[in-house]
């Protein structure tokens, strides 16, 4: 076998837990409350169809040609109407997970302070662990983002996940907005604003966001994939013009371009009105199951565990007594046939081990009361181990 020299940093890409996760969780007869994807059956089929169509006849050969690495132009102007920036501030990505990437490729160097929600989302720890940031955390809530406890320091680059947070599924409220964009500008800090389910809310749309507040200081990503469909492979960065050149240059080291056909089918969607009409059928859908799984909470689980109901988004937060460890506990929940994502996984400097993260969008509604049943036998166990 031949020795290959790997670089060091690849030795930080590597995250065992998540991948027996995922191996574990799709095992025959497990019921996934696990996975963070999206309803399948939200995915309009037909409509992407005839918007190929159109692309094909509306661009010909040059929707299957290289294009700009920005992004094509009907689609940069449909992003920057929606959000009120100028479509020079607007950079198409391969999802927002490569924004993500391309954030870490131009700001990030060994041993910068990066400040994240504890819990965060574990694919931005995953995109810049590579580069051995050093984490910082702060204390969320039922709320989100504690502001009082944002520390004196001025960290390179603040993670924030302003609405319907993942894992928690909270919603920062706009009072505690101003409080971080001033916490950003006295402490000269890049806010990072990832947003991929601002337009998942089930009755109030979510405050004006961190880039409205302070637009020189935020790094604002978003996402086609949780209301259209993630096969496209489509996202996009706004901020400041300066920034934006940035991440294009590193973009461009990257793949060039993101996929141009799947942009020219994306501005015939939007111009066919059919985004905005995903948006409000998702809304509902996900309103649905949400009530669904909450209810079947309330009704299985033991009084020893607690959540707050989301406003909006994908997912559940648990919260278990001290001396659980849900990593631990999720070989038995899978023996007994039922999946969630333990706490630690969203952890940057560990812990979180008494929770665990649950969705309630893509598992078939008629299997969920059964899997929260299965979950509650398992979690009920543990506590009396506690006894």
């Amino acid at each position: 076998m031949p020795d290959y020299r790997y670089a060091a940093r690849t030795r930080r890409m590597e995250n065992p837990i998540i991948r027996q996760l995922l191996r574990l969780g799709h095992r025959e007869g497990v019921i996934s409350l696990a996975g963070g994807i999206p309803a399948a059956e939200t995915f309009p089929v037909a409509e992407i169809a005839e918007a190929s169509r159109r692309a094909l006849e509306r661009w010909g050969s040059r929707a299957l040609q290289y294009s700009p690495t920005e992004g094509l132009a009907p689609l940069r102007e449909y992003i920057a109407r929606r959000r009120g920036v100028r479509p020079e501030q607007v950079i198409v990505t391969s999802g927002s997970q490569q924004g993500l990437d391309l954030v870490g490729r131009v700001f990030l160097d060994e041993g910068d302070e990066v400040l994240v929600e504890s819990p965060t989302y574990m694919g931005a720890l995953q995109a810049w662990n590579p580069y051995d940031p050093r984490y910082l955390e702060v204390a969320t809530d039922a709320d989100g983002l504690v502001p009082e406890d944002l520390p004196e320091v001025s960290p390179k680059l603040t993670y924030v996940l302003p609405n319907f947070q993942n894992p928690t599924g909270s919603m920062l409220p706009a009072e505690r907005r101003e409080l971080v964009a001033a916490w950003a500008r006295k402490h000269d800090t890049l806010l990072v604003e990832d947003d991929p389910y601002g337009h998942l809310y089930f009755d109030e749309e979510p405050p004006a966001s961190l880039q409205k507040l302070c637009p020189d200081r935020v790094v604002y990503l978003g996402t086609f994939s949780k209301i259209v469909a993630p096969g496209l492979r489509l996202g996009y960065a706004i901020g400041p013009d300066e920034i934006i050149n940035r991440l294009a240059q590193a973009k461009q080291a990257a793949d060039l371009h993101s996929q141009a056909f799947g942009q020219a089918i994306l501005s015939e969607l939007a111009e066919m009105g059919i985004i905005e009409r995903q948006e409000e059928l998702t809304r509902q859908l996900y309103r649905r199951r949400a009530e669904l799984l909450l209810g079947y909470l309330e009704q299985h689980l033991p009084r020893q565990v607690s959540w707050s109901p989301p406003k909006g988004g994908m997912f559940v937060w648990l919260t278990l007594p001290e001396g659980i460890d849900t990593l631990k506990l999720f070989e038995s929940a899978i023996e007994r046939g039922v999946a969630y994502v333990p706490g630690p996984v969203f952890s940057a400097t560990g812990g979180l081990a008494s929770s665990l993260r649950l969705t309630f969008v893509s598992v078939p509604e008629e299997q969920m009361e059964e899997g929260v049943v299965r979950l509650a036998a398992v979690l009920k166990e543990a506590l009396e181990g506690l006894d």
